[in-house]
């Protein structure tokens, strides 16, 4: 009897009783449930930074800039907002320019980008989009820095898309390039390449209907609602998103004023002009052949061109040149071996500033060189004086000598200058001409 009593008073002691297990664990559940209905108040002492820290670091250890795969639970989103406003409490609050307070600027800006990831995932963009004779091209840059030709806001690239026409380099956000709608100015280029030589043609903001001449925005002189601001190169008034102040040089001052000072002009004036500077559209002899009795530098330049396509014919038919591709020194200038009269704006830009003389006489000494000392085949075609009969061989590029315009045989200039007769070649070859016995000779 002992021992049962001894048995029951330790199962008691180290068991619960069968019969009232149930109510014993409804008390125990009453007294718990206080213990879970009260919540500790967000971000409190201690455990307040420890949750921030713990938010923070929420995908701190990915690749931010990756695309978001799968989908993303509401509560992600939430937490990443509760620390991006515990970080904008804090930063205030912590010791300036503190360790702590740089790292927890830095945290405030990944989980702001990680945010924007996961509110706006981005489809996958095509590398290649046609819009309006546009050729947009996506770029893959993400340092580098660009504002929008649409919207003239700035471009992040570490989290926009963005794309670069590679016709006029028209740079806009994906998300604005269905309101694009200025056609690529490379298109005009192609179709129209000839510039307004009208020096800034106004026709006054009221002829305008007091409207951008591109976007047709509102504007005004005093600047409400938008400011007028006028293109030097079209004489028209733009707004302030058309016209960024950007500046020129404008082809009809130089033509006209020998003026290269930049001015301004809007942005689809300075596309055409930039894609229009290389273009060899301009013949001073007939649009202002004044210019040469004032510009010394053109009138040198137009002797060196002219000696460059008397050395032509020597190149063409001489195999060392071609080989040696002499004549692609000039490529970037190729009409420079065309013709003498055409020059583009850059011709001119370079004209002025010495740079075209320089590299023009340079490059017209190698091609003398090659003619009268390198090569033995273009030495042969050279020309002995007829009139005199004396002195070295003559080539049409000399300085010192004169060229037949009918037969394009070589004199010593004042030879030919002094000699009271015709071209003994002429002669020659006219008495060839009318001899019976020799038909065949031209």
């Amino acid at each position: 009897m002992m021992e049962y009593d001894q048995r029951l008073a330790r199962f008691r002691q180290g068991h619960v009783n069968p019969f009232n297990r149930g109510e014993e664990e409804g008390a125990r559940e009453e007294k718990n449930a206080p213990e879970l209905e009260v919540r500790p108040q967000l971000f409190s002492s201690e455990t307040k930074n420890q949750t921030v820290d713990r938010t923070m670091d929420l995908g701190l250890a990915e690749d931010h800039f990756s695309r978001p795969v799968g989908s993303f639970v509401a509560s992600d989103i939430e937490q990443l907002k509760q620390a991006i406003e515990e970080c904008k409490r804090l930063i205030p609050e912590l010791p300036e320019h503190s360790e702590r307070q740089k790292d927890t600027v830095v945290k405030l800006i990944h989980l702001r980008l990680k945010l924007q990831e996961l509110e706006d995932p981005e489809e996958e963009e095509p590398n290649l989009r046609v819009l309006l004779e546009h050729r947009f091209s996506k770029e893959k840059s993400k340092s580098v820095k660009q504002t929008c030709d649409k919207c003239s806001t700035i471009i992040w690239g570490l989290i926009q898309t963005w794309y670069t026409c590679t016709g006029c380099y028209f740079r806009c956000h994906s998300k604005c390039m269905n309101l694009i709608t200025k056609p690529c100015v490379k298109s005009k280029v192609s179709h129209q390449s000839e510039y307004e030589l009208n020096i800034c043609p106004e026709i006054g903001l009221d002829r305008q209907d007091y409207r951008c001449a591109e976007c047709r925005t509102p504007v005004s002189l005093r600047g409400v609602p938008s400011e007028a601001r006028q293109c030097d190169y079209t004489g028209q008034y733009y707004c302030s998103s058309c016209h960024w102040n950007d500046t020129a040089a404008i082809p009809a001052r130089v033509i006209h004023n020998w003026e290269f000072e930049p001015r301004k002009v809007c942005r689809s004036s300075m596309r055409y002009l930039a894609l229009m500077m290389p273009r060899p559209v301009l013949k001073l002899r007939e649009i202002n052949p004044l210019l040469f009795n004032f510009v010394e530098e053109l009138v040198e330049i137009r002797k060196l061109r002219q000696d460059i396509l008397l050395m032509k014919p020597y190149f063409i038919t001489c195999k060392e040149a071609m080989e040696a591709r002499l004549l692609l020194q000039l490529h970037e200038r190729q009409h420079f071996v065309e013709n003498d009269d055409m020059y583009s704006l850059q011709d001119l830009i370079d004209i002025s500033s010495g740079r075209l003389s320089c590299s023009l006489t340079e490059i017209h000494t190698t091609f003398a060189k090659h003619i009268k000392l390198d090569c033995e085949r273009c030495q042969a075609k050279g020309f002995v004086c007829e009139l005199c009969k004396e002195g070295d061989v003559l080539f049409p590029f000399d300085s010192h000598t004169s060229v037949c315009h009918d037969c394009s045989a070589v004199f010593h200039r004042d030879c030919y200058y002094d000699n009271s007769t015709t071209c003994p070649r002429c002669t020659r070859m006219t008495e060839r001409k009318h001899d019976p016995a020799n038909p065949q000779v031209a």
